[in-house]
Formats: structure tokens, C-alpha cells, sequence
């Protein structure tokens, strides 16, 4: 998979996968909604050598981004989120952890990324692709030369993300997939946020938004 050693941690009380996508050349490394325990997540860095310079949020709902502030105070990392994403992630009703007796999360973007924008992270390039539905500003980041998906809460292996939420819509999910689908090469590698790594091939053989689907 090129330059990219990709290490993961199921952590928070929603079991959120985070990612962690380690440049073999330099190091450098992007952490990927860092759901809960900093700690965790740093030792895991420590653990692989891996150099984090910046976290990356697929959407703004409390179970992926519970530790993200502390980490960018602590590592001193910039955080980024899709463009009007900031106010979902700001308010704990909307974004789910005052739901939670015990918790309450604001979290705020540093920078804001928009469709089709190409950045330059860790020496990979991360193409943003903006896909609703699971929220109005959630989105997916694509590393065409790694051949790697991270797709949040939009595509799961076998299934779609939900749409019952704060800005959700199950038009725009339908969509969303549909276009990633169509779009991403079938050899693609995708890294859901919950559950189990999948392909676009798979998904375009069984997910049931598929246009394609063998059933």
C-alpha cells in the first residue's frame, strides 16, 4: 500500500475506529478521528515511532472527536473538518454528548477543507470529498496513491451510515455512496468508522445503495 503503514485503535463507548497513517518515509503521520483517551492514542504513536502533524475529522458527532482538542494542545496540532462542520462540533446537543449525563464536547476546527480540495499532509496528498448525509458536513479522504478511503460514517462494509441524527439526510446519503462508488477505483482500500475495513469492489457487489449490487 505505498508509503503507508496503517495502525488502528477501537476506542470510546461507541467502539469509533481510529486511525493512525504512518509515512514509512518520514515518519509523519495523520491521526484520524480520535474518538476518546488521548493517551491511548499518543501511546499508540509512541508505540509505532510514528510523528503525528495533523488530525483529521470525517464529521463532527462526539464519538469521533472526543479527544481531539487535547491532543491538538498537547501535540500542538492543527485539527481539520469540512467547511460549516464547526457548528455541529461546537454544541454538545447537536453533536451528541450531552446525551451523556457524564460528558459534554466542543470541539473547533483550525482549518476547514472543501470539496475537491487537495492537501499535502504527512507526504501524502488527501483529496477531501465532501459526502453528506451522515451529517450536512461530513466528508472522506482520499489517498489515490496509497489507494486508501477513510470514509467516517458515510460507507461501512456492507452498510451505510445513519441518517436520523442532527443534519442528517437519507437522500444525501444515498448519493454520497453512490458517488463513491462510481468514482473510487474498485482496488481502493476503505477505512469505515466503525466495523471492519472493506473495498469499494465489495461494496459495489453487496452494499445495498449500491447501483450495481449482485442481488
Amino acid at each position: 500500500m505505498g508509503k503507508c503503514e496503517i495502525h488502528a485503535a477501537v476506542l470510546g463507548i461507541v467502539g469509533t475506529n481510529v486511525y493512525l497513517l504512518k509515512n514509512t518515509e518520514t515518519s509523519e503521520a495523520l491521526i484520524i478521528d480520535p474518538a476518546d483517551e488521548a493517551d491511548t492514542i499518543v501511546k499508540l504513536c509512541d508505540d509505532t515511532g510514528a510523528v503525528p502533524v495533523a488530525i483529521l475529522l470525517t464529521h463532527g458527532h462526539f464519538d469521533h472527536m472526543g479527544a481531539a482538542q487535547e491532543l491538538a494542545a498537547d501535540l500542538d496540532l492543527p485539527i481539520y473538518a469540512y467547511s460549516g462542520e464547526n457548528a455541529l462540533m461546537r454544541d454538545p446537543m447537536a453533536n451528541g454528548s450531552a446525551s451523556l449525563a457524564w460528558l459534554r464536547i466542543e470541539c473547533t476546527a483550525d482549518r476547514e477543507v472543501t470539496e475537491g480540495q487537495m492537501l499535502r499532509l504527512a507526504g501524502f496528498k488527501v483529496k477531501v470529498l465532501h459526502t453528506p448525509g451522515h451529517t450536512a458536513g461530513s466528508c472522506c479522504y482520499y489517498l489515490p496513491d496509497e489507494k486508501i478511503l477513510i470514509s467516517g460514517d458515510t460507507l461501512f462494509r456492507g452498510s451505510y451510515g445513519r441518517t436520523d441524527l442532527e443534519t442528517g439526510s437519507d437522500a444525501a446519503i444515498v448519493r454520497s455512496v453512490r458517488r463513491l462508488l462510481r468514482d473510487i477505483p474498485e482496488d481502493t482500500v476503505v477505512l469505515p468508522g466503525h466495523m471492519g475495513q472493506t473495498t469499494i469492489a465489495f461494496e459495489k457487489k453487496y452494499n445495498p445503495l449500491s447501483e450495481t449490487a449482485a442481488w
